[in-house]
């Protein structure tokens, strides 16, 4: 899909950056920008000087794509070095900075078989364009100033969304909110550090830092916002790989069973016989805009098989990763020993499958979802248990901007450097000491939207991206 020019925030990447990566004034890339195989349409995407050019070549129309207005489609075909037609196509200019890259884009829409794709890709290539890197437009788009760095990987994050909730964070962050926050983080230590070295390097000019207490007061509010977005990092993961739910109990006791009433469908064999699940089994569901990842594990028993066993490791490898456990239990059958302690869990519910037989004695008064699955009974009321306890992660829908574990890591960084600078400031470090530590977390919340020199963590961050994007 093609973005207007209109840009909220506008970063300027530093200029090293752009020109080891070929980029404002480098050559042309083309790549097919639709997934593989058949399809109605296909979309063939050009950026670069010579974008409009190279169309001008390709295209036959009633006109030529030099005299295009820009965003508007034109109907014509698309000929081979020797003129022979290749495809009837509609072809749009986008004439530069009012394109996504804010370079001169060229959208060739075709028809969506491989080869005419291909072929249509193949002429771009041969009148002088080259082959895109992976997330490379969308890195040109960054490095040209269209969008900051989280609004670049925000677009990764709306492509792979699965549910309304990770895809309002992923819009949200391409609008750049989560920008704009890091962006009056970095204006705080900006003006903070300004104040301090202004101080050092013009003594004559008699400018006095604020007293500690003010220093400290501006300082620890830096911290405050560093604090708050660090506090979604868990979110963020949530909302971009799912909540990790582990379904563990003992052997027949259903989990299995469970795992194919969550998903809606038969995904497991379901057996009497013990130790069926021999392996970990992972299923995603859409929980009421909830992106869940759903693990079956091993049942938990003493066994001789070393396969078996196998299982049971992993088994409990998963519950060491969980976000939330279920724990399922067989209500026809005694209490476990020391059931008790797991039952103590925050981050476990306990399940006692089987409500359409007899509950043990053992069971009765105890506080649990009471499910069958084999009729489905209280299946509602564990989603709704599930989703109360994923609150407390606070992944609600007001709560929709989240950081990535990158942001986390710089942030991290940033968060300890104001630490040090507060120490300082109790300890009576002179302001050259407190400038050290300030730079240090202002180049740290840089790195986040790309205000500083990010070369190396480019390639991590675009890499990500199919071809085309």
């Amino acid at each position: 899909m093609h973005r207007s020019a209109k840009t909220s925030y506008r970063v300027e990447p530093t200029s090293s950056a752009i020109a080891n990566r070929d980029v404002a004034g480098g050559d042309t890339i083309a790549a097919i920008s639709t997934p593989p195989g058949e399809g109605a349409i296909a979309l063939v995407r050009m950026s670069g000087p010579d974008a409009i050019a190279i169309a001008e070549k390709i295209f036959r129309g009633k006109e030529k794509p030099t005299r295009f207005n820009s965003h508007v489609q034109h109907l014509g075909e698309v000929v081979s070095q020797s003129d022979e037609p290749i495809d009837e196509v509609l072809i749009s200019v986008h004439r530069a900075p009012a394109s996504y890259t804010a370079e001169d884009v060229v959208e060739i829409s075709c028809h969506g078989g491989t080869l005419v794709t291909a072929k249509v890709l193949e002429i771009c290539l041969r009148n002088g364009a080259r082959a895109a890197r992976a997330g490379e437009f969308t890195e040109r788009a960054f490095l040209n100033g269209k969008m900051d760095l989280t609004q670049a990987e925000a677009v990764i994050d709306l492509i792979r969304a699965r549910t309304d909730l990770a895809l309002r964070s992923a819009a949200e962050q391409l609008e750049g909110k989560l920008g704009q926050r890091i962006r009056a983080i970095r204006d705080g230590l900006v003006n903070l550090l300004a104040h301090i070295e202004a101080a050092i390097d013009f003594p004559e000019e008699g400018i006095e830092p604020d007293d500690g207490g003010k220093l400290r007061a501006r300082l620890d509010f830096i911290h405050e916002e560093i604090s708050a977005l660090l506090a979604t990092a868990d979110q963020g993961r949530m909302l971009r790989e799912g909540v990790r739910i582990v379904i563990y109990g003992a052997t027949n006791a259903g989990k299995s069973s469970l795992l194919n009433r969550l998903i809606g469908y038969d995904r497991v064999i379901v057996s009497d016989t013990h130790g069926t699940t021999r392996d970990t089994i992972e299923e995603r569901v859409n929980l009421r805009g909830i992106p869940i990842r759903l693990f079956d594990t091993a049942g938990l028993r003493i066994s001789t098989s070393d396969l078996e066993r196998e299982g049971i490791a992993r088994t409990e490898s998963s519950l060491k990763q969980a976000d939330l456990r279920l724990h399922i239990i067989d209500r026809n059958a005694p209490r476990p020993v020391h059931f008790a302690e797991s039952a103590m869990n925050g981050n476990e519910i306990v399940v006692l499958n089987k409500s359409d037989l007899a509950e043990h004695s053992d069971w009765q008064g105890f506080s649990a979802v009471r499910i069958s699955c084999a009729t489905e009974e209280g299946i509602a009321d564990l989603q709704q248990e599930i989703i109360a306890r994923i609150g407390k992660h606070h992944l609600r829908a007001e709560n929709s901007v989240a950081i990535n574990l990158r942001h986390r890591d710089c942030l991290r960084r940033a968060s300890e450097a104001c630490d040090r600078a507060r120490r300082g400031m109790g300890d009576g470090l002179s302001s050259e000491y407190l400038a050290v530590d300030l730079n240090d977390a202002l180049r740290a919340v840089g790195e986040v939207i790309g205000a500083v020199g990010v070369e190396q963590i480019l390639d991590s961050v675009f890499g990500q991206f199919c071809i085309g994007k």
